[in-house]
């Protein structure tokens, strides 16, 4: 049986249904709204839309790390991003996260009042995973092959499902020697990163067997070349397309869909929670 709560910091989120997680890139760089919420109220502004639109998580990006980015010292990452969650700590109840690899800035998002450590490279790097157990921040743990600037040179995989399964395992593991409770743990099979086409196909065909240990399933498909390959669309027309990943995916058992196009995400999911038997309000999970 998923674990239907997610303990961040002072915070509890509800996932017995899907929540939506709303993106908030604070980079000139990332591949879809780069450079348009540099300044920090601007980004706060943006983010508040979001959790008026229900979003229950809003997820602060200092680094991209779209394909080919590259690396942000931790200090300017700490510039770009502590403001944003200090103004936004103090303007909503939502949960914030921070998506970060780096130790300085989980020890310094925490500080501040983030909630969730959102970590592409699953606290692999030195003193992540020290920083994040001392934070009492849940965290999601995300599948990647490489790193963002050689991650789509050439994705190869035997099995791409058991072997993420195997990896997203043996990191919740970690985790949980480093002093984590399960209820802090979120999993991520990373689409799009390291992955072609067919393995993010095959990924969200057996959605359901990563969820098999119980631990929460958080995906992120929104606006992704995925949606481009399919639909043919940029990447600011892809709303129609990542909306229907995003219902195929909370079908599978995902419980957070993370999302720029919040308001679109958050109705197909109310959809999702009425046909499936949950609440009809029950997408906006607002923490308690």
């Amino acid at each position: 049986m998923p674990i239907a709560t997610l303990r961040c910091g002072d915070k509890t989120l509800d996932l017995s249904t899907p929540v939506v997680m709303g993106v908030l890139n604070v980079t000139p760089d990332s591949f879809s709204d780069g450079g348009r919420f540099l300044a920090a109220q601007a980004a706060v502004e943006h983010a508040l839309r979001l959790v008026e639109e229900g979003a229950a998580i809003i997820d602060i990006g200092g680094e991209s790390t779209r394909p080919g980015a590259v690396p942000v010292p931790a200090a300017e990452e700490l510039r770009r991003v502590l403001p944003v969650i200090e103004q936004l700590r103090r303007a909503t109840p939502v949960v914030i996260s921070v998506d970060t690899s780096k130790p300085e800035v989980i020890r310094g998002a925490a500080a501040a009042g983030a909630g969730l450590i959102n970590d592409v490279r699953a606290l692999r790097e030195p003193g992540a995973l020290e920083a994040a157990a001392a934070s009492e921040c849940a965290v999601c743990l995300m599948h990647m092959q490489g790193d963002p600037r050689t991650m789509q040179q050439a994705p190869s995989y035997v099995d791409v499902v058991n072997e993420v399964k195997s990896f997203l395992e043996e990191r919740a593991q970690s985790c949980r020697t480093a002093g984590m409770s399960s209820d802090r743990i979120v999993i991520d099979p990373g689409f799009g990163f390291g992955k072609t086409l067919e393995h993010n196909l095959e990924l969200l065909r057996r959605l359901g067997e990563l969820t098999a240990g119980g631990l929460p399933l958080l995906v992120g498909l929104s606006r992704k070349s995925i949606v481009g390959k399919l639909t043919g669309r940029g990447a600011g027309e892809r709303v129609y397309g990542s909306v229907a990943l995003a219902v195929i995916a909370a079908l599978n058992g995902a419980r957070i869909i993370r999302a720029h196009d919040v308001a679109a995400t958050v109705d197909a999911l109310r959809a999702v929670a009425a046909v499936t038997g949950g609440a009809t309000h029950a997408s906006h999970g607002q923490p308690r």
